[in-house]
């Protein structure tokens, strides 16, 4: 373990409170803008962050100023109820000491909350682009390491050439739009990812925490029948980012793979939103997932947009 980094003289830090979405939104947007090239965070996503009933606002957000500019933002999930623990760290360049007093402060709290689940130890995840504003060899120098990577992917989407696909035999979509429907795609979902890296199951309400189920637009969340099989394969798609329509989640079971069925809905999706007037269309995928999901994507027009990397620490726990 380093040492403490002590506050550095004139920044503050103080907790978030959902007053705050603008401000966190604009500085994750110059974040973006140096990372990736473009502001990719929309106000709804922070404000849904901000609200979330699982984040303790008081104890588990932090607000980095400079006088009165904020330079940099942390939140701090507990989804698993166990060891592992997630945090999300933005800072702007050149603020070293306060990236890393957000780090002292941050993996404290990561530390505790393990502990006060009866974990014998905290694994705290962080999501940095592969060009991030924070200082890597710093995150190195404190036992942090790159464990896992993801691609964010995107394709030009035309309403002449991605028009909606026939079926595949024995094959019928319906979307979302009844609750007994919403409670089978998440069925479909927790199932279908339980192999997968990072994977942690949520229950049905939530994971309607977890989309802000509030604001979303069930009609663009769709459920595969296959014949013979039952409900096989789920497609969670959102349409409220101004830069693209977006693919959340796309889940098959085990039992109906092989039939084509990612490809159609994949498509599906496609031919939906070019159909809305869309032009963009984009998904985050593990490039090690076990489905080969990132192969289907490649095969399906989808090319690489940026890349953003799974870091980890762990750290022992200290329960009184």
């Amino acid at each position: 373990m380093t040492a403490p980094t002590p506050a550095p003289p004139g920044p503050r830090v103080r907790p978030a409170t959902p007053d705050d979405a603008a401000a966190v939104c604009a500085l994750l947007n110059e974040v973006d803008l140096l990372e990736i090239g473009r502001p990719d965070t929309e106000l709804a996503e922070v404000q849904a962050d901000l609200k979330h009933p699982e984040v303790d606002l008081e104890h588990d957000s932090w607000l980095l100023f400079e006088g009165a500019r904020l330079i940099g933002y942390g939140l701090l999930w507990d989804d698993s109820g166990g060891e592992r623990i997630d945090i999300d760290h933005y800072i702007l360049p050149g603020r070293l000491p306060g990236a890393l007093h957000l780090f002292d402060v941050m993996e404290a709290r990561a530390a505790a909350r393990a502990a006060a689940n009866g974990a014998s130890r905290a694994v705290v995840h962080l999501h940095l682009t592969l060009a991030p504003t924070m200082d890597l060899p710093a995150l190195r120098d404190r036992g942090w390491k790159p464990v896992r990577r993801y691609n964010v992917m995107t394709r030009q989407l035309s309403a002449e050439a991605d028009v909606l696909p026939a079926p595949p035999p024995g094959v019928t979509l319906r979307p979302c739009l009844e609750e007994a429907d919403r409670r089978r795609a998440h069925a479909i979902l927790q199932e279908a990812m339980t192999e997968h890296f990072d994977f942690q199951y949520r229950t049905y309400p939530q994971w309607l925490d977890d989309i802000d189920a509030g604001r979303v637009d069930w009609s663009l969340i769709w459920i595969a029948h296959v014949d013979g099989i039952g409900d096989a394969a789920m497609l969670r798609t959102h349409d409220d980012r101004a830069s693209m329509a977006w693919i959340g989640n796309l889940a098959v079971l085990r039992q109906a793979r092989g039939r084509g069925l990612g490809s159609h809905l994949l498509r599906y999706g496609f031919g939906h939103y070019a159909t809305l007037g869309r032009d963009r269309v984009g998904l985050g995928v593990d490039t090690d997932n076990t489905s080969n999901a990132l192969a289907l994507y490649e095969r399906h027009g989808m090319t690489l947009d940026f890349g953003v990397d799974t870091w980890e620490l762990t750290l022992p726990v200290t329960r009184g």
